[in-house]
Formats: structure tokens, sequence, C-alpha cells
């Protein structure tokens, strides 16, 4: 239907292309379905954490065009909104919006429900200006090394905090370290691995070997004289795990030991 026969041609060219490339949509198939759609079934293995910091990245879009059939959707309408939230949402928040808009939609096409990624066709504008930085200034770093150095002390914690600092490393990289991936001769480190679902890394491109700084070396020799120690202490309780960063009895910190029950040894502490 349509008020003149002109309308009605129109309306009839764009059902016959839709025809012929296949499209099987219908008009109540909607962005918001489009987006739950790749969040359940687009993503190869996420964790759960990982499925809900996109919905969230891409609720505001979804919250101005949700509504909208995906058929019917065109690059002026995500253009549109992008324009409003560019006044609410800094630049980064905008471009993982449309960044999950775009590979919802590639999804779609992927399953015949869309013709063609509109979403593509738009570059994201820049938005407000962002939360002000969390990173360390260099004196707050030097502190943080002084404090975990301690006064001839060094807290357990030492190598651990000195890795993050020189490295980049992620902390759930740290955690999941093996000695035989670190070279202390050669002064360097292959991070392979994370403490993360799954055991990898974060991407595949996050696999990368590292040189270290000599602080770090120094750091991770006294880490190993350390854990020696623990491994005497401990005698028949200590589990051999390869891993560097452990509690007393050689176990992952943010595991339990495979004994009876699940309690926790008394000598087991981070």
């Amino acid at each position: 239907m349509g008020k003149t026969k002109q309308e009605v041609r129109d309306k009839l060219r764009a059902l016959h292309a839709e025809l012929d490339v296949g499209l099987q949509s219908s008009a109540g198939y909607t962005v918001r379905a489009a987006v739950d759609d790749w969040l359940e079934h687009g993503l190869s293995g996420p964790s759960a954490r990982t499925v809900q910091l996109y919905r969230g990245g891409v609720r505001p879009l979804t919250d101005r065009i949700g509504t909208r059939p995906l058929r019917k959707l065109s690059a002026a309408d995500i253009r549109s909104a992008l324009a409003v939230l560019s006044d609410q949402l800094s630049t980064r928040s905008l471009q993982i919006a449309h960044n999950c808009l775009v590979r919802a939609i590639r999804h779609a096409e992927a399953d015949d429900l869309m013709g063609r990624n509109v979403a593509a066709l738009v570059r994201p504008p820049a938005g407000s200006e962002g939360r002000p930085s969390k990173a360390l200034s260099v004196e707050q770093a030097q502190q943080l090394l002084r404090a975990a150095a301690g006064d001839g002390d060094p807290h357990r914690l030492h190598a651990y905090v000195v890795l993050l600092l020189t490295t980049g490393l992620r902390p759930e990289e740290a955690r999941a370290l093996r000695w035989d991936h670190v070279d202390l001769e050669a002064g360097t480190v292959a991070v392979w691995r994370s403490d993360r679902a799954g055991g990898d890394t974060k991407t595949p491109k996050s696999r990368r070997t590292l040189r270290l700084a000599q602080v770090a070396v120094d750091a991770l020799r006294q880490r190993k004289a350390a854990q020696a120690a623990d491994h005497l202490n401990a005698g028949e309780e200590w589990h051999d795990t390869g891993l560097v960063f452990t509690t007393t009895i050689g176990t992952s910190s943010t595991s339990t030991t495979s004994g009876a029950g699940s309690a926790r040894s008394p000598r087991q502490r981070a």
C-alpha cells in the first residue's frame, strides 16, 4: 500500500530486490533481535563477562534504534543515533557501540537476514571527553616499587608488581606465567597463556615475547629463590605447578588444593 502509485512501485521494487538476494528476515526482526542473536550465537567461545561487556557497550545504540526493523535500518539512522550519543559518550565508547553493531549486522548478513551492512558505511563521530586516565604517574609507580621492595625485606608480591609495571603484562597473564616461559639468562619472558576461561591470552596477537628490564630480572631471581624456600618449608604439601607466582605450597593463588574436600591448608596463603 502507498499514497501514490509510484510509492507502491518503489515498495514492490524493494521487495523484489530482497527476494533476489534471498533475504529471509521479516518486518518484525528488529535491530535489537539481531544484536541479541549475535551475542548468543555469533561470538566464538566468549566468557559471560565478555558478553556482558559487549551488551553494555552496544546498549546506547540499541536503546535508540533497537526497535527499528533490521531490513529498514539505514546508514542515516545509525549516523543520526551516533550524533545524538556523541554528547553523552566518549569517543572510545562510540567506537565500541558502533563496532558491536557492525559485527551484529555482519552476523545477520551471513544468515541472509540483511542485504548489506549499512553500519559499516558509517564512521562514528568524535565523542565527549572521556574519564581521566587511571594510569599511575612515574612518581606513583616509583612509590609502589619502593613499597613492594620493602626495607631489605621484599613483599611476596614484589616480583609480580615489578613485572606488571615494567612489561605491561595483564594481571591474568602474570598469574598464568610459568618458569619454563622465563629465560633469566636471556632476560626474556614468553607470554603465551592467561588465567582466564580457556587459558588463552585475550587475543591471538597478545601472544608475545618481551625483553625484561634488569630490575625485573633481579626481582624474578629473588622470586625463584623465595619459591625454593617455600618448597623446602612445605615439604610433602608442595604442589609442583611450575607457576612463577604461587602460594606458599606452590598452588595458584586463584585455586584451591586438591585434597580432601575444598578446605585449604593453614600453610596456603598468597
